[in-house]
């Protein structure tokens, strides 16, 4: 019943035709289109071992991911509520296994505590992520946490969407899920390779190979139309896993028009007594890393790619311009790190993995402004019901942008009026400007008017 194909990706890895320079820059030339590519285009690309080659591709991700999502990052933060975990992943510091690791479960004060820190930030989207347990990341106590979440307010500025980042759910309970007014629904193959599965999730439901895959599907005919998926980069050859997760979004765009709203590219890092963590089976190299995140982009245009702090500043900057639209910022990967992360704690013994970015989410957005790219906080598409197949239609078609650059705009006005340093406020203030002044006379009058409004005291302005 799977739809994971490892014989067909096998053999496309290893097909010599496909390594033609020529074919691959036909490949690259049609992908400018927007329009997506086959496995076997995919496949082709990340064949590429021509430097030449190579600059085309990332050049050509640029120009399609600015095509359709323009130069808007979104920004968004992590909030772990538990890191028990009845699984035994090797790759993994919350395995069960790990009897070193620091156990902790938010309360919902504690939870109430870590929005607080995170909104008083200028964040506006949490990604909420449990391990998986019976009774300490239960929908129950899901459901307390998604609704504590969205009571925070602080002058006017709140958390106004939360993914969730759970196990697989059942369909009765995925219907559930979708009553706590969650965005998207993430869940992470890890590895695609089956043998590979099996090997590095000995113990635990997550052992069930086939009840993972078929997460999204369950997820998307419960109602939740905003699916994300990803690979654990690392566990296997990057090749294969790349076009494994391609193979996966192919299917649920084929079956249900509704591919993944978001791909995430996480890589193997080290984690706190996880073996397999500390020498990567398949450890990725950083030119191939930025090479399949091109891929990706060329090969799925529509989807927001996610980029987690587990990678260097200077690396996320380059991955950037290849094609990533979603970064977190000011991360933390251990429950009640936020708060605490100013006093004295030993994070390393309570964190999922280690991170390579550091910085707070000013250093992020003033580097984005340093960068050329405008920052968004905007969650205004899952409020205005432009989720499912309606913003896929909206992205597939290039459109997206104009509504989601004015919103960007107000948001990114709102995070530079209430929480930047002067000296942020004044690069945020020049970028705005440089942005309207692209726009359209028309698109100019409501962009400005969003913006007095914002100026006024206005809060939560979009459209």
């Amino acid at each position: 019943m799977e739809f994971i194909n490892e014989n067909y990706i096998q053999e496309l890895i290893s097909d010599s035709s496909l390594k033609s320079i020529d074919f691959q820059k036909d490949v690259i030339e049609k992908a400018r289109s927007g329009k997506g590519l086959s496995l076997m285009e995919s496949a082709s690309l990340l064949n590429i071992n021509s430097e030449e080659v190579l600059e085309h591709l990332y050049h050509t991700a640029k120009e399609v991911k600015e095509k359709i999502y323009g130069n808007r990052l979104v920004l968004f933060a992590p909030l772990y509520i538990t890191n028990l975990c009845i699984n035994n992943c090797l790759y993994c510091a919350f395995r069960k296994d790990n009897k070193e690791l620091k156990r902790k479960t938010l309360s919902i004060e504690e939870i109430k505590e870590e929005v607080e820190f995170l909104v008083k930030q200028g964040q506006k989207r949490i990604l909420l992520v449990a391990g998986e347990h019976p009774k300490k990341s239960s929908l129950d106590f899901i459901e307390q946490a998604v609704k504590t979440i969205y009571s925070v307010n602080y002058n006017g500025n709140n958390i106004r969407r939360i993914n969730v980042n759970c196990a697989p759910l059942s369909l009765h309970e995925f219907k559930r899920l979708k009553e706590f007014d969650i965005g998207t629904y993430q869940c992470f193959q890890e590895t695609y390779h089956y043998d590979t599965y099996i090997k590095m999730h000995p113990e635990g439901p997550k052992k069930d190979y086939n009840w993972r895959l078929f997460a999204m599907e369950r997820a998307l005919e419960a109602g939740i139309d905003d699916v994300g998926i990803g690979a654990l980069f690392g566990l296997t050859d990057y090749k294969f896993e790349t076009l494994a997760l391609l193979q996966h979004a192919i299917t649920l765009d084929t079956k249900y028009g509704v591919g993944p709203h978001t791909i995430s590219v996480p890589r193997l890092e080290p984690a706190f007594n996880a073996p397999v963590a500390e020498k990567p089976p398949f450890a990725v190299k950083d030119k191939d890393f930025k090479k399949l995140v091109a891929v990706i982009r060329l090969s799925v245009p529509y989807t927001g790619i996610i980029l987690s702090t587990r990678e260097r500043a200077e690396l996320r900057r380059d991955l950037l311009e290849v094609g990533v639209s979603q970064i977190s910022a000011g991360s933390r990967t251990s429950p009640g790190s936020y708060k605490e992360s100013q006093e004295i704690m030993d994070e390393h013994q309570m964190e999922q993995f280690q991170l390579g970015d550091h910085r707070t989410i000013e250093e992020v957005v003033s580097d984005c402004c340093d960068l050329g790219y405008l920052p968004s906080f905007c969650t205004a598409c899952y409020r205005s019901n432009r989720t499912g197949d309606r913003f896929m239609e909206l992205a597939k078609t290039g459109n997206i942008g104009k509504i989601c650059v004015p919103n960007a705009l107000a948001t990114f006005k709102e995070y530079a009026n209430d929480f930047a340093s002067p000296e942020t406020k004044i690069k945020a203030e020049k970028l705005i400007e440089n942005e309207i002044q692209k726009e359209n006379e028309l698109s100019q009058k409501r962009i400005r008017k969003m913006i007095d409004q914002v100026d006024s005291g206005e809060r939560d302005v979009f459209f």
